[in-house]
């Protein structure tokens, strides 16, 4: 059964002045789109102005964003201050992303780097990992551990270096990994709440108004799966 967030069951990982990171359910909308569905930045934005009363307009600026299949941590700016530089954090690559995934086959290596140049399909809306250079691409890398076998499935931890569109997804499909749930990059059959595997498990940034190091841990959904790895 799928639970979409709202501001009574909203999972709050990190909550101050200038900040504020949550963990992404399957099928929450980070931002607006043309689905017209509510996204969570409303929804985080309900959750501020009644538990601090604010009268009026509540300012939330969206720092990032992760797919609507996918799980995990997801930072807001509660301050202008705080979006401008947390914007620079992430456009200069001053954050340490991990990554959890769960893959239907067995990566060739326990661990590798994976580099490719994807060129994103704006009318389907996927990104093709090429191992060259193509026209209109753009360089990706990640490097991933296995750190579970499961019965049928190895869940790997993945570092991303760089944030293009559909990284994880097409660089894990090139090397015939795709992730379980993932029919649009290549895996059988869907998930039955929609999502696929793959959860923004870990951040790791300086503070962008203390200065203070943050380091934030996303719980995995409550599935059968996620819970034994």
């Amino acid at each position: 059964m799928k639970i979409i967030s709202t501001k009574n069951n909203l999972q709050v990982l990190h909550e101050d002045n200038h900040l504020i990171v949550v963990n992404k359910r399957v099928g929450d909308l980070v931002q607006g789109d043309k689905t017209g569905d509510k996204p969570l930045s409303e929804v985080v934005k309900e959750y501020l102005k009644e538990k601090y009363n604010k009268p009026g307009e509540v300012f939330l600026g969206i720092v990032h964003r992760l797919d609507r299949p996918t799980t995990g941590i997801v930072v807001f700016a509660r301050t202008s201050k705080a979006l401008t530089r947390m914007n620079e954090l992430f456009s200069n690559r001053e954050t340490k992303k991990t990554y959890w995934a769960v893959v239907k086959n067995k990566p060739e290596k326990p661990q590798a780097q994976l580099v490719h140049y994807l060129k994103r399909n704006e009318k389907n809306n996927t990104s093709k990992a090429h191992t060259k250079e193509v026209p209109d691409s753009k360089l990706a890398s990640l490097d991933y551990t296995i750190i579970k076998e499961l019965t049928n499935y190895f869940a790997l931890e993945i570092n991303l270096h760089t944030g293009r569109h559909h990284q994880i997804r097409a660089q894990l499909a090139a090397i015939n990994c795709p992730i379980k749930g993932d029919l649009k990059y290549g895996f059988d059959r869907s998930n039955p709440d929609g999502g696929i595997h793959l959860h923004a498990r870990k951040l790791v940034f300086v503070h962008p108004v203390s200065k203070e190091p943050l380091s934030i841990t996303a719980p995995v959904p409550d599935d059968v799966i996620w819970k034994a790895i």
